[in-house]
């Protein structure tokens, strides 16, 4: 059984995207998600805590992650959670790392062009040519 966890938050650093010998595409970025509590003395919303994550994307998600996100987007991801404690020696800590099934711009903070990747089995899983595809909304309005 695998849990998945949905965070939707700003992206902190910028992406970095790399690619292992075994030709693994891998792209890597830091999370902020703002938690929010309803302070009844001025009934209304404020800022409490922030919770920081590390998120991992493999393979096909880590290609178009590195080429849409950036530093400072608004973003919502799904994936695995992982909490790993560690000690270097002279300094210990707990991280938590997110391994995103999915990644997409937060649409409640703006508006986002989505370009599909068409991929075929000929050309060994490379991304074909990139097809623009249009909502319905704005194929009316052309």
């Amino acid at each position: 059984m695998s849990d998945s966890y949905s965070v939707s938050g700003l992206v902190a650093t910028t992406p970095r995207h790399l690619v292992t010998q075994d030709g693994l595409p891998i792209t890597s970025f830091r999370l902020a998600a703002n938690l929010k509590k309803f302070d009844r003395a001025l009934n209304r919303w404020v800022d409490a805590e922030t919770n920081w994550f590390t998120v991992t994307c493999f393979r096909q998600l880590a290609i178009n992650s590195a080429t849409s996100i950036s530093k400072g987007d608004r973003v919502i991801v799904l994936g695995k959670l992982r909490v790993r404690d560690w000690d270097n020696g002279e300094r210990a800590g707990t991280s938590v790392e997110l391994e995103a099934e999915s990644v997409g711009h937060d649409l409640i903070w703006g508006t986002s062009t989505f370009v599909r990747t068409v991929m075929t089995r000929e050309e060994d899983e490379q991304p074909a040519p990139e097809v623009e595809v249009k909502s319905a909304k704005s194929k009316a309005m052309a």
